[in-house]
């Protein structure tokens, strides 16, 4: 195929796997997509001359002992959101960039105006940068007006309504260089290079790759805002979430005020940490006391309700596990989960059959979780079994009760990690009473001041002790009481 002078070759990139191919094929031959194929132009880069490298020769590679590298964690760019600089680890990294996913109108754009502005407080409004290219800098003028956020530091932040990389490297390129650069979002961002539409893979993945040459030399601490798909993954090139150091993802129901922060990848702190926020017509504001932001209001104990004590990184949460068996109407039977994974649900469906006699296969089953909270810890086994257990014997669970643990195959209970802080937690709300995995051989079992810890063997015998009334089931059930 001829070419211009000066001008790159023509290639056909697939959009979803990002194979290119020469000519235009109705089917991608790698990963059989349909109608993917759209004309990208690819530029060769001249390479560099190869330089005689050897002993004493100048060319060769500059190494340093590990130990004598220097630290960066002191570094850190601190946002001022406690809960966000707790998923981050601390802060931002100089130099780094974050990809920020979540669903349309959750928060996102929202969450890192507020970001922007703790920034711009601290080290200045000058060096915060906000790029948009979804909308105008009147439209993102409004939201900070909403938020409060014109009367501080934030009414003098750079606002670039652009979505050329180019020309946002430029901007910021130019004195002075910014410490905080904000690309919303990466899907309408585009390479002058490439003629792809913004948005397809060879856009998205060349737009990640100049902002992180433009981040890493100048310490730039950048943020890009990405959207999902109906799965729920970040849109884009999966190279797009390897090229980043963070993934951040906020989560919640877009009907209740809620808001989860969750890191799925941190190349500079813990991914195991959550963030909660609350929706309010001021923004997002973080939650007082999150440990019972989950827990729904009862006049009293309800039948199928349990309140479980799970553990997200170092920060222990209480939340309301609520189950509903209702008699099927024949046929297959309704299996509908909400925060919870729908193979343990059946996993847990039949080991309730096999080991503690209670039947449910013929009924229709609905679990949530309240708040519109999603957990997948193997803790939360017990707590569904047991409300699963009360609804259909329509007796509530004992009141002040909280339930953790994991069930195996046997209808055995498996200890769970940081169980002592998740007690401690409990205790402090007001809760009496806890049902736990009985420890093992040489592990004692906590003991919390004000909380009995009710310590089981197996799913039978938690149901008994869970459950107001006699026991479910013949045999002689051991119950061990740390504290009485």
């Amino acid at each position: 195929m001829s070419k211009a002078p000066g001008r790159g070759q023509t290639r056909y990139v697939c959009q979803s796997c990002g194979e290119a191919f020469l000519r235009w094929e109705g089917q991608c031959r790698a990963c059989s997509a349909w109608n993917s194929l759209v004309e990208t132009v690819v530029r060769a880069e001249p390479k560099p001359p190869r330089l005689a490298v050897g002993p004493g020769v100048g060319g060769a590679v500059a190494t340093s002992r590990l130990g004598d590298v220097g630290s960066a964690d002191g570094a850190r760019l601190t946002i001022g959101i406690a809960e966000l600089d707790r998923v981050l680890g601390g802060g931002l990294v100089p130099g780094s960039v974050v990809l920020v996913g979540g669903e349309p109108g959750i928060g996102k754009s929202t969450l890192l105006l507020q970001a922007a502005a703790g920034v711009a407080a601290r080290v200045g409004p000058d060096r915060v940068l906000y790029a948009t290219g979804e909308e105008s800098a009147a439209q993102v003028r409004l939201r900070a007006e909403r938020l409060g956020l014109l009367d501080g530091p934030a009414a003098d932040i750079r606002i670039a309504s652009e979505s050329s990389v180019d020309r946002i490297g430029d901007v910021a390129a130019s004195p002075p260089m910014p410490a905080l650069l904000v690309v919303d979002s990466i899907q309408t961002a585009t390479v002058d290079d490439l003629d792809g539409p913004a948005g397809s893979v060879g856009q998205v993945r060349g737009s990640a790759l100049r902002l992180m040459e433009l981040a890493k030399p100048n310490g730039i601490a950048v943020v890009l805002v990405g959207h999902v798909t109906k799965d729920g993954s970040i849109a884009g090139p999966k190279t797009l979430e390897h090229l980043v150091d963070a993934v951040l993802t906020l989560d919640g129901d877009r009907y209740a005020p809620i808001r989860l922060l969750r890191a799925s990848k941190n190349r500079f702190g813990s991914t195991d940490e959550v963030g909660v926020f609350q929706m309010s017509d001021g923004g997002l504001s973080e939650v007082a006391d999150p440990a019972r932001a989950f827990l729904a209001e009862h006049d009293g104990p309800a039948p199928g309700s349990v309140v479980a004590p799970t553990l997200e990184g170092s920060r222990p949460l209480l939340v309301e596990v609520q189950g509903l068996v209702a008699p099927g109407p024949g046929g297959t039977p309704r299996r509908t989960t909400s925060g919870v994974d729908s193979n343990r649900v059946a996993l847990l469906v039949a080991v309730l059959a096999r080991r503690a006699g209670i039947g449910l296969a013929s009924h229709d089953i609905y679990v949530n979780l309240a708040g519109g909270l999603t957990v997948d810890e193997p803790g939360l086994d017990l707590p569904l079994a047991l409300a699963l257990a009360s609804s259909l014997r329509d007796r509530p669970i004992g009141p002040g009760t909280v339930a953790i643990g994991e069930v195996g195959l046997l209808g055995e209970l498996r200890a769970v990690s940081g169980l002592d802080r998740r007690l401690r937690e409990a205790a402090r709300l007001g809760f009496v009473r806890a049902v736990v995995p009985r420890a093992g051989r040489g592990a004692p079992t906590p003991d919390v001041p004000g909380l009995e810890i009710v310590a089981v063997g197996s799913l039978r015998e938690a149901i008994e002790a869970a459950l107001a009334g006699g026991p479910v089931g013949s045999g002689r059930v051991a119950v061990g009481s740390a504290r009485c």
